[in-house]
């Protein structure tokens, strides 16, 4: 009777296992959906916040006399100049670079007289026209792709910015390149969010670098924000800016923003979510979401999101950070 007694609270015990396991899966399913179903509702009613205009005290040129800042317009991108890359193109053309949104496909030509070329979410045509299930074909040619990295070898800046499922599958080719590895999908920590503040001394890492230091203390960052994006491998050569903390995983799902039970979750731990590589004569910096970069209403609320959001405040500054060590202007 004791043997009976002990199995059936054996059988018990696993089954009450079982069932909390699938609780848990539900639980996390539905939180999951619910944070980007919110999400991706707020980025469907997203608009640049025209007044958003941070001081420079420093700019690094004179007014329209910096190197020439080009962003990527031709790829069915889903940030634009004149779009929601607004505030990115007003921030950087008041440092001094002269920026421009560029609707040319990428050659040994058209790239000649850039400096830095900004590449924001590009999209392949059938993603780009409302289609983001899976596969998500490469959103450049070959030709464009060999152009890139001949051009960056020779002396080019290529600042590539990739946020969540569909981008990271088309940007992968380009990124591969130069050795970076994406996982397409939703990048979110042990807690479940999605959104992070990656700090120098606590929570995910921000490192020390002449970025994050800046030409002067008054520019030196010590907290960067994102807002929902995804995670890459760094080849052994980069400087991993924002690392990914313990327990940070990448749902890949096969529709953008629809999670299921089955729903893979890769374990991103140490993982990127921004990065730097010098390659030849030239430069890269890759970041795993686009939203920290820009200056958003979001919603019917117009709810700030990006570098106006109260929580990013170092984010524009960040960015000048960035675009300057691109162009050489801090080594």
């Amino acid at each position: 009777m004791n043997r009976v007694v002990a199995e059936a609270s054996r059988l018990s015990g696993r089954w009450r296992h079982a069932r909390d396991e699938a609780g848990r899966l539900v639980h996390d399913c539905c939180t999951i959906a619910l944070v980007f179903a919110v999400t991706c509702a707020a980025r469907a009613q997203q608009i640049p916040d025209t007044a958003f205009a941070p001081s420079i005290a420093s700019p690094a040129f004179a007014e329209g006399r910096g190197p020439v800042v080009a962003i990527d317009e031709a790829h069915g991108n889903f940030h634009t100049a004149g779009g929601r890359y607004l505030a990115f193109a007003n921030l950087v053309r008041r440092d001094g670079f002269v920026v421009r949104g560029s609707a040319e496909k990428f050659s040994a030509t058209t790239l000649r007289a850039l400096r830095v070329l900004v590449i924001a979410n590009a999209l392949h045509p059938r993603n780009a026209a409302g289609d983001w299930s899976l596969p998500t074909p490469p959103a450049f040619s070959g030709e464009e792709i060999a152009a890139v990295a001949a051009w960056v070898k020779d002396g080019g800046a290529l600042f590539l910015i990739v946020d969540h499922m569909p981008f990271p599958g088309a940007n992968a080719t380009l990124a591969a390149g130069f050795g970076f590895t994406f996982s397409n999908g939703y990048t979110q920590d042990a807690t479940g969010s999605s959104q992070l503040t990656f700090r120098r001394e606590t929570g995910p890492r921000l490192a020390d670098h002449a970025i994050t230091r800046g030409r002067s203390a008054a520019e030196a960052i010590d907290a960067v924000r994102n807002f929902t994006g995804s995670a890459f491998r760094c080849p052994p050569a980069a400087v991993p800016l924002l690392t990914l903390p313990s327990g940070s995983v990448s749902l890949e799902c096969k529709v953008a923003a629809k999670f299921e039970p089955d729903t893979p979750r890769v374990d991103v731990s140490g993982w990127s979510q921004g990065a730097v590589l010098k390659v030849g004569r030239g430069r890269v910096a890759v970041f795993g979401e686009a939203a920290m970069f820009s200056a958003q209403l979001a919603g019917p609320t117009q709810r700030p999101m990006g570098m106006n959001d109260p929580a990013a405040k170092q984010n524009p500054q960040f960015l000048l950070n960035v675009v300057r060590w691109l162009a050489g202007v801090i080594e």
